[in-house]
């Protein structure tokens, strides 16, 4: 297969590489052709992925939200990290009020949010 060209020869690839993972094991030589073919697929693979399946960039609520979780954290708890009030975080996570520079601040340091994220 010189390319992947259909979504069911991708989710084939996808399933002839966890076999060949199973196969080859601990054997990454190239001497080893079962793991020559798992390369190649997953090359094949994440080419087709490159093209055809797009990752769209996570909001900052999203990315907020799954910190929460994460972190286990309530929308009190946040509110008192960020040090406001409980009813503005809610706006915050609706999106009905935009996150000031300062509460942009505190989500980077507090909860580690990357900075590119925050500044999309």
């Amino acid at each position: 297969m010189a390319t992947i060209n259909t979504i069911s020869e991708y989710q084939e690839a996808l399933k002839k590489i966890d076999q060949l993972i199973v196969k080859v094991g601990d054997n990454l030589s190239y001497d080893n052709p079962e793991f020559v073919m798992l390369d190649r697929l997953s090359d094949l693979v994440a080419d087709y992925e490159d093209e055809n399946i797009k990752i769209e960039i996570p909001t900052l609520i999203d990315v907020v939200k799954l910190r929460m979780y994460e972190m286990g954290l309530k929308q009190t708890d946040l509110a008192n990290t960020l040090q406001v009030p409980k009813a503005r975080v809610s706006e915050y996570l609706r999106g009905k009020r935009d996150i000031t520079l300062e509460v942009a601040r505190k989500l980077h340091h507090e909860l580690k949010i990357d900075g590119d994220i925050i500044l999309q």
